[in-house]
């Protein structure tokens, strides 16, 4: 405890914190929530001085419109197909790293490259083994490359390929890409939590399990993920929060069109009618579909924490 007369010494130190916490993250989110109830509100007409009328205008030109519910579906699939998928792998993973001695070091620092690398130069490099180089909507022949990912296809079925990413490309080809790339990029961190989170549990508990001839699949159920429990927890809650946020990784893969050639938009998520509502200076309706995410994320959170509390063992 800080002593009474010298209070106003901690409060001095803290100052510099306070002011930058207060200047960058209470002031915008209480500007945020300004400019939402704000209908119409446009930074531009505002500092020519016109006033807006406080109201939910925002929010119901954002809800009705014709491609938000679009941006929503594609957002909240992206969420649950990628958490459950890369926390089952992260799990697996982490727990064959914990299992082995040799190479260990190496293979944390391999898995954990895809984190200390740009999202938009993965993407870039997911596009260009995703891509299909020619007419594809013409025969085979006018095809110059097939991509890296239909070649291997194609060894596997014969002739049989994919239209991945390129004009024509269906929606479940798209999202098949955006999962298996969103996946790849989540692993290194949960990997690094839940294997932190491996080498701090007792020894004991596997040591008695392998004198009663228990299988490792029992050791994984019964053992491993009760005690990973809390770990887990972090990462679905912290996963679905950085799903929903989705947006880099598709300008990676698709560009700022969001979508396949000719389809624009078609993979656009609720954080880029954010960042299109900011471009066409309507700060408002960017700010409306901003709370709205934030609402969504809540109430996913609170959802998780609630489940949590029965199945969290500490």
């Amino acid at each position: 405890m800080v002593d009474s007369k010298h209070k106003w010494k901690a409060w001095l130190f803290l100052s510099p914190s306070l002011v930058l916490l207060a200047v960058f993250t209470v002031w915008p989110i209480i500007n945020t929530m300004i400019m939402a109830f704000s209908e119409g509100y446009s930074q531009m007409y505002a500092l020519a001085g016109k006033s807006f009328q406080f109201g939910l205008g925002n929010f119901e030109f954002v809800a009705q419109y014709p491609k938000f519910i679009q941006y929503l579906k594609t957002t909240v699939l992206l969420c649950v197909l990628t958490v459950p998928i890369s926390t089952i792998l992260a799990l697996l993973i982490a727990v064959a790293l914990n299992s082995i001695k040799p190479l260990r070091k190496v293979l944390q620092t391999i898995y954990f490259l895809p984190y200390v690398t740009n999202s938009i130069a993965i993407g870039l490099v997911f596009s260009a083994m995703f891509n299909v180089i020619g007419n594809v909507s013409a025969t085979n022949a006018q095809i110059e490359s097939y991509g890296i990912i239909n070649n291997i296809l194609m060894a596997i079925t014969g002739d049989k390929w994919i239209n991945w990413i390129n004009a024509g490309s269906p929606y479940w080809a798209n999202i098949t890409v955006m999962v298996i790339y969103i996946v790849w990029n989540a692993l290194p961190f949960k990997i690094l939590i839940l294997l932190g989170g491996l080498q701090s549990v007792n020894k004991q508990y596997y040591d008695a399990a392998k004198v009663d001839g228990t299988s490792k699949a029992r050791v994984l159920m019964r053992i491993t993920v009760p005690l990973l429990s809390p770990m887990i927890t972090y990462v679905v809650i912290t996963g679905f929060m950085g799903g929903f946020k989705e947006y880099s990784s598709i300008v990676g893969i698709f560009g700022a069109d969001m979508g396949p050639t000719g389809n624009p938009d078609a993979m656009n998520t609720i954080v880029g009618y954010v960042y299109d509502s900011l471009a066409a200076n309507q700060e408002g309706l960017a700010s409306a579909a901003a709370l709205i995410l934030f609402a969504i994320i809540l109430a996913v959170t609170l959802i998780n924490l609630q489940i949590s509390k029965r199945n969290t063992h500490y």
